[in-house]
């Protein structure tokens, strides 16, 4: 049986008066639903990717639904010094950063036995890596101010195996090693950093680069018939960059309605 997504949510001002930083926000998946949803609940966005045309676009198309061009900052989450540089320019146009939504990631699908090094390597340095840089970037801002939440994107794959998805899975494992550390870690200094891992969530992208057999079959594991829609992964993002999720660190919430 297949469910229909449900509404649309409102915006609850869930983070007005935020500052929140998105990487990979460009495009039609998680990390743009996130950016929209965090202006659609009173935030003050900053969107990063590593391509200018897309990103500047995202940042016109956000603007066109909200009212508010947000602030547009290119990066590679791969080179420490944009990841700096993006920190920086957040903080020097708006004062500080309250959210770091760590979306980045790239994915693929290669059987173990054929994978090149690069492969594997180019995977972990955007997906592990790039979570790190940001992750350590957003802590040295926000532990100095005693305040900030991180929000990483893990993946059910860090705990269920795949085929052809060997590197994916241990980067995504590894983010969610990251995050129950840098949680330890920040906690006396009044950070929370935990994560989302979702399962499926539909966009053209992924329709793109995922075979339809594939796709097909990871539905079909799907309780709801269906795969998430990226507002549906973005709203959980939301609910741990604010407040409502003020006991919550170091967790691992998955965003999924797969079954065995």
């Amino acid at each position: 049986m297949t469910s229909s997504p449900p509404p649309y949510p409102d915006g609850h001002q869930l983070l007005a008066d935020h500052i929140v930083v998105v990487t990979a926000a460009a495009g039609t998946g998680i990390g743009f639903a996130t950016a929209q949803r965090a202006a659609e609940e009173g935030a003050t966005v900053v969107l990063s990717d590593h391509h200018p045309r897309r990103l500047d676009e995202a940042a016109q198309t956000l603007a066109d639904r909200t009212g508010h061009r947000p602030l547009a900052v290119v990066c590679d989450v791969t080179q420490e010094a944009d990841v700096q540089r993006l920190l920086d320019t957040a903080v020097s146009e708006h004062g500080r950063v309250d959210v770091m939504v760590n979306n980045a990631g790239l994915g693929g699908t290669t059987d173990l036995v054929d994978m090149t090094d690069q492969q594997w390597s180019s995977v972990l340095d955007v997906t592990l890596n790039g979570t790190f840089r940001c992750t350590r970037a957003a802590l040295r801002h926000m532990t100095s101010r005693q305040a900030g939440v991180i929000v990483n994107n893990a993946s059910v794959l860090g705990w269920r195996a795949q085929a052809g998805q060997a590197h994916y899975a241990a980067a995504k494992a590894g983010v969610m090693a990251l995050t129950r550390c840098a949680a330890i870690e920040a906690a006396p200094h009044g950070v929370r950093v935990n994560a989302v891992a979702p399962s499926l969530a539909t966009h053209p992208f992924l329709t793109k680069t995922t075979s339809e057999a594939l796709l097909s079959e990871l539905t079909e594991r799907e309780a709801f018939g269906r795969g998430a829609e990226p507002w549906e992964v973005a709203n959980v993002i939301i609910f741990l960059a604010s407040t409502y999720s003020s006991y919550l660190t170091g967790e691992i919430v998955s965003v999924s309605s797969q079954h065995p």
